[in-house]
């Protein structure tokens, strides 16, 4: 009987412990975006700063050319597949990306 209860419990734990596994890998890093995404939304921030007036040509215009070099070496880097090393060079360019554009959004410079 001991035996036969040790055995339904390290089953129902093992089954436990498959399921919670397979959760965890199915749900991505949630403050992980896809490139795709993060560049399309990086170019929508730039955008939207010239819309309201809160870059200037020339600063829109710098950052747009630093988008792209981002998206011409992530296009070289994906010639061969992304490997870890790339993804976290990409990662860290788009986040220095980012706080550019938050940095020239704010920074009272307007367009007139």
């Amino acid at each position: 009987m001991k035996k036969t209860m040790t055995l339904a419990l390290i089953g129902a734990t093992s089954a436990l412990a498959l399921s919670a596994a397979g959760v965890a890998s199915a749900q991505p890093h949630r403050g992980w975006q896809p490139i795709n995404q993060r560049q399309a939304r990086l170019d929508q921030r730039i955008d939207n700063g010239v819309r309201t007036g809160d870059l200037t040509r020339v600063e829109a215009r710098r950052l747009h050319g630093e988008f792209r070099r981002i998206a011409r070496l992530e296009a070289r880097y994906r010639v061969n597949g992304l490997s870890r090393w790339e993804r976290n060079d990409l990662d860290r360019r788009f986040d220095r990306l980012s706080w550019q554009i938050r940095d020239q959004r704010h920074d009272y410079q307007r367009r007139g």
